[in-house]
Formats: structure tokens, C-alpha cells, sequence
């Protein structure tokens, strides 16, 4: 995948190809099976590429594979040091 995504549009990519492979589909049918050009799936896992899925495109190939969106997310967050800024907000609940 493209260096210039972030670490988890990398992440999600390869796990959806996991995914992808380990059910035997191929990425033209995939690609068909979403409804989008028969290159679309292979453009999002071609390294040279910049394309990654949005949340439609996630949820729509859970549907596919059989599979929730969620088995494409890791358990933890993960953040680039570009994000060191980001800090936790402290949630006070209501009495």
C-alpha cells in the first residue's frame, strides 16, 4: 500500500485482502460483487496506489465476505506519532 496512508487505511486494506483470500475470492469478484469496475479492489491493494475504502465500501464487503465490519479494526486504536497531539478526554458522568 501507498506509504502516504495512514497506518490503519493500511491496516484495514490488509486485512479485507486477508479476508478476501482466506474465502477463495478473488479480487475481481469482490470488485463486482459491490458493485463497483472490475479494477477497484486491486487499485485499493496495489502498493503504488493512494485508493483505500471508505465506510460504505467496509460495510458492504462485510455483507460479502459473510462477516461483521468489525473483523476488519483492530482492538486498539492505532496512532501514528504525526498524531501525538490527540490526548483522552475525561468523560464525567451525569449523577
Amino acid at each position: 500500500m501507498h506509504e502516504s496512508l495512514d497506518e490503519i487505511e493500511r491496516y484495514l486494506i490488509k486485512r479485507v485482502k486477508e479476508l478476501r483470500e482466506s474465502k477463495g475470492i478473488t479480487q475481481e469478484e469482490l470488485s463486482l460483487s459491490i458493485g463497483k469496475n472490475i479494477g477497484f479492489i486491486s487499485q485499493i491493494e496495489a502498493p503504488s496506489k493512494k485508493a483505500k475504502y471508505n465506510v460504505i465500501h467496509l460495510n458492504l464487503i462485510a455483507k460479502v465476505l459473510g462477516c461483521s465490519p468489525k473483523e476488519f479494526w483492530p482492538q486498539e486504536a492505532i496512532l501514528e506519532k504525526k498524531y501525538d497531539f490527540i490526548r483522552e478526554i475525561e468523560i464525567k458522568r451525569k449523577s
